[in-house]
């Protein structure tokens, strides 16, 4: 399992790129990203809907109420596009961070 520290600042990117591919609601998100992420992460539901709801205050998701299974409602996220923008910029983040990182852990040649 991975530490949740270390994936504490990349939640917002793992969100909004599932949401860049369809409108989803938070227990399917939370499945989504131990499924994508072979259940080397499993996320808590507590950083879950702190992530949604910070995004949605910055205008980077949209909720709207849809219907779930046996008729109850649901609250349904999507990306905006401003999300989609900011999405990018962490996904150019992520690589330069990697790119960085991977500089102390090579071993390589040594």
């Amino acid at each position: 399992m991975i530490s949740s520290d270390v994936i504490r600042g990349y939640t917002d990117l793992m969100i909004l790129s599932i949401l860049a591919k369809g409108d989803s609601y938070g227990y399917q998100l939370s499945k989504q990203i131990e499924a994508i992420s072979d259940g080397k992460y499993s996320i808590k539901e507590t950083t879950l809907y702190s992530a949604i709801a910070r995004l949605e205050k910055n205008d980077h998701v949209t909720s709207y109420k849809g219907e779930g299974s046996g008729g109850t409602g649901r609250t349904y996220y999507s990306i905006t596009l401003l999300g989609e923008t900011y999405l990018k910029e962490k996904e150019e983040e992520w690589e330069l961070t990697k790119e960085v990182i991977n500089r102390f852990s090579n071993r390589e040649g040594k």
